[in-house]
């Protein structure tokens, strides 16, 4: 008997091997992702900001301290939509920790500015933002003017990657 046991146990490890080692190659059968770690040349940038919600200006944040890191050159970020109201002294109660994101970004160069059409439809006037906000006549103008003038455009949809990696997971 123990005989047939270890030619048994021996073929059930090398099917399993075998079965691993070919549900390996069926899941990646493209070989492996090449590694290319470049640097890049200086881009000024322009970042179009016009998000419904507020908090997805922590999102902006790590958009710009990332890529910052990486490309150098000026960035100008232009904000005309909602989260307008989280520039607002009144409101820095509710959206200090943001606020306090967005005066670090400043601190480092980058400009904010912001739509004077958008403030005012919001019923804001200039004053009521914080220092570090330039307000300009019009947010698209602004943008198309810095396009002009050599900036790349960047849309910076408030879509955060943290915890994908998870969701497949959770989804088996």
């Amino acid at each position: 008997m123990k005989i047939l046991v270890l030619p048994a146990l021996t073929a059930a490890v090398l099917m399993s091997v075998s079965v691993g080692a070919y549900a390996d190659e069926e899941l990646t059968p493209y070989g492996t992702a090449t590694v290319d770690m470049h640097e890049y040349p200086e881009v000024n940038q322009v970042y179009d900001v016009n998000y419904d919600d507020p908090k997805s200006l922590k999102t902006l944040y790590a958009f710009v301290k990332n890529t910052s890191k990486v490309v150098p050159g000026d960035v100008v970020v232009v904000t005309h939509g909602p989260e307008l109201r989280a520039f607002a002294k009144e409101n820095y109660d509710k959206y200090y920790g943001l606020m306090d994101q967005m005066a670090e970004l400043a601190e480092q160069g980058v400009e904010f500015r912001m739509c004077n059409n958008a403030l005012r439809a919001a019923g804001y006037e200039p004053e009521d933002m914080h220092g570090f906000v330039t307000v300009v006549p019009a947010g698209f103008a602004e943008i198309v003017m810095l396009q002009s003038q050599g900036y790349e455009y960047i849309n910076p949809i408030p879509l955060p990657v943290g915890g994908v990696r998870e969701l497949e997971k959770s989804s088996e």
